[in-house]
């Protein structure tokens, strides 16, 4: 398992929870289209991810990926929650 390849899983963690974030926001703010656009993008990523990492089952290659991978997860929960709302934002005077 060579470095790129974690830092592949991490970022695709990042961008999925990322997508998943945006997703709850769509719908509580009960927009459709986006929301249904975002899930499909979330599942869509989690499972890429989690098939090339299952076709590579190596007991401690395997178990780095899912941690490296769940971290990218943490954190992208931690960028979405900090990017600010519209309604959030002050104005400038």
């Amino acid at each position: 398992m060579d470095y790129i390849t974690l830092i592949l899983y991490f970022l695709a963690g990042v961008i999925q929870d990322f997508f998943f974030t945006l997703n709850s926001k769509y719908i509580a703010k009960e927009k459709v289209l986006m929301a249904v656009l975002f899930s499909f993008l979330t599942i869509l990523m989690s499972m890429l991810v989690l098939y090339n990492i299952l076709n590579d089952l190596d007991s401690s290659r395997s178990l780095l990926s899912i941690i490296v991978y769940s971290v990218g997860i943490a954190c992208g929960t931690y960028i979405a929650m900090k990017i600010p709302s519209s309604k959030n934002k002050k104005r400038i005077k």
